[in-house]
């Protein structure tokens, strides 16, 4: 049987690897996209190229009207998707007592409630199906923080307590709710880091690669993972 997956913001380097890796297993990945649709495009037409199955769908994962009408638009026309991966997300760095309104707003919108606004309207076939995979994206800033990322570290603990709630809920429908929090990602995200903080950081001595984190990924995502929900695996190269 062949999964369908949701993978969002699958335009960026972390979600490209993700979409990539699920699509190297068999599964038929839709890579969503907010801005960035050429990049979820050329990732898609690499899996094709490589024998695999990808469609892209665009829509702001923060405004829960659109994303709505666009997956519902999906599920009319008889999509039903298995996995969700839900990656999207921003950072909009700065002390808190420089930090204005909006700065908090939208990463809230996108990294925490895009979260509600992706998965309230895929939850449903999966419990009627009574199998699915739902994992977030959160990072090790929801374990321990950060300076200057009060908005990002809350967002994606928020991530956290969200999935172990709905872990709960969906157990005894065969739906299997995890959280990776990734440390530093050699991704665009990370490249105004200076490299010896990064080296300094992680006892590893170097950041993640976007395959690596997609592995962990593709583990939540299997078949075998049957038994597991309500988890948070810190993949951060040794970060405690």
């Amino acid at each position: 049987m062949t999964r369908t997956a949701l993978v969002t913001g699958a335009s960026g380097g972390l979600g490209q690897a993700i979409a990539r890796r699920l699509a190297a297993d068999g599964v038929h990945v839709w890579l969503h996209y907010h801005n960035n649709r050429a990049g979820a495009e050329r990732t898609a037409e690499a899996i094709r190229a490589d024998g695999g199955h990808a469609d892209t769908v665009g829509f702001d994962v923060g405004d829960w009207d659109r994303s709505r009408a666009a997956l519902e638009a999906l599920l009319d026309r008889g999509t039903v998707f298995d996995i969700l991966v839900h990656n999207a997300g921003i950072v909009d760095d700065a002390p808190f007592p420089g930090m204005d309104e909006p700065q908090w707003r939208r990463v809230i919108d996108t990294d925490l409630n895009g979260f509600f606004h992706v998965t309230r309207p895929l939850v449903m076939a999966m419990m009627r199906k009574r199998w699915g995979r739902i994992v977030a994206v959160s990072s090790i800033a929801a374990l321990h923080g950060n300076r200057g990322q009060s908005n990002y570290a809350a967002a994606k603990a928020g991530l956290i307590g969200a999935c172990r709630s709905l872990a709960r809920e969906l157990a005894s429908r065969g739906i299997c709710v995890n959280v990776v929090a990734p440390g530093f990602v050699d991704t665009a995200m990370i490249e105004s880091v200076p490299g010896q903080v990064i080296r300094d950081s992680v006892p590893m001595q170097r950041a993640g690669r976007a395959e690596e984190i997609a592995a962990v990924v593709a583990f939540l995502c299997s078949e075998g993972v049957s038994y597991m929900t309500g988890e948070v695996l810190n993949v951060s190269g040794g970060i405690i």
